[in-house]
């Protein structure tokens, strides 16, 4: 069986979320089977692994319609996308893709910082489940991060093909030792500024965390930097603009909790981050967040600040601090590449043999 990942969302210098996933699960799955990379430039080769590959266009130009054209001629089995978005007109071969969330059709406002152009398609495409469904049901088989996204996936009968569940994972740390209860009241913030995202719950909270500390560690323009330092208190807000893994690593290891009051997630990556390292996780009381952090987390309200100052001053006793410290490093360990990339091997396997099966029908 001959499996081409499609590593074309690979960022060039640093990864972003995608590239991450990319690149963790072609090294794992490359342990369990050879892979041949797909790249469409040479410098995304910086943050992958040794392995053999090959160059095919940009998977956000113009001719990604017809990829598949271009992926023929490497003669594959079976090819794998962490996107659901690869042209799959005229493939020869079995095509296994991804849907990491839904989040744009209950909040199908597009990133402000697009070309008004890209925007208008944003939101016509987030206004129906009429393209998804006609994009998905042109492949084999799919996957997704969570079993709320295969949930929400099923419940919108988005595809007749077969979803399984890979979730994403992390890499514990190998000198890791168990933390004390700090003796500093930090709390961290890592992902985007988007709406949904409601970070803005947590600035305004921080009026009723006196000598509480945000670190926010994502990339950040100057208009929701602006937002933000508004509705939170004098000096409360550490804007690191693009921490270095290194750096966020370091931060969240000192700190009280992470901090998300998210209003959706595919999965929600930085609270396994988190957990690993064995930081307690506050959290919307959301299904996602239910599914992904279980007994370890902290569930507040996103609407009610007050609830979230509540978990967080629940924290306050090292007592129960350290039990949610345990809890949280306890649960990490039900998310690892090594696991993911198991059960995707499973996935592109089935799908080869089904396409097979209908062919000798």
């Amino acid at each position: 069986m001959k499996i081409v990942f499609d590593c074309r969302y690979t960022r060039i210098g640093r990864h972003d979320g995608i590239s991450r996933y990319g690149s963790r699960l072609v090294e794992e799955l490359s342990k369990l089977h050879p892979v041949t990379m797909l790249v469409s430039d040479k410098r995304q080769l910086e943050l992958l692994p040794d392995l053999p590959w090959e160059m095919a266009s940009s998977p956000t130009g113009i001719l990604e319609p017809l990829v598949a054209l271009q992926v023929n001629k490497l003669k594959p089995d079976v090819v794998f996308t962490p996107m659901q978005t690869m042209g799959p007109f005229g493939r020869k071969y079995a095509l296994v893709t991804t849907v990491h969330d839904l989040i744009y059709y209950k909040h199908p406002t597009p990133p402000h910082n697009l070309p008004w152009a890209v925007r208008v398609m944003w939101r016509a495409y987030h206004l129906t489940w009429a393209f998804q469904r006609a994009l998905l049901n042109r492949a084999d088989a799919h996957v997704s991060d969570s079993q709320t996204t295969r949930d929400q996936m099923v419940e919108h009968n988005l595809t007749r093909n077969p979803i399984a569940v890979v979730t994403l994972g992390t890499d514990s740390p190998a000198d890791y030792v168990p933390r004390a209860a700090p003796t500093t009241r930090e709390l961290v913030y890592m992902g985007s500024y988007m709406p949904y995202k409601n970070v803005g719950l947590i600035a305004r909270a921080l009026h009723d965390l006196p000598g509480y500390t945000l670190h926010l560690m994502s990339r950040v323009d100057e208009r929701s930097k602006a937002e933000l330092t508004a509705l939170a208190p004098e000096s409360s807000l550490i804007f690191h603009n693009g921490a270095s893994d290194e750096v966020y690593s370091e931060t969240l290891s000192r700190a009280t909790a992470l901090v998300t009051a998210s209003r959706d997630e595919g999965f929600g990556l930085p609270q396994v981050e988190a957990m690993v390292l064995g930081t307690p996780v506050l959290v919307s009381d959301t299904a996602i967040f239910r599914e992904i952090s279980g007994p370890a987390g902290g569930f507040f309200n996103p609407d009610k600040p007050a609830e979230l100052v509540r978990e967080v001053h629940a924290l306050e006793d090292p007592a129960t601090w350290q039990a949610r410290s345990t809890a949280a490093r306890t649960r990490s360990a039900e998310f690892t590449w090594e696991k993911g990339a198991a059960t995707l091997y499973q996935v592109l396997q089935d799908a080869v043999a089904a396409r097979e099966a209908k062919k000798n029908r």
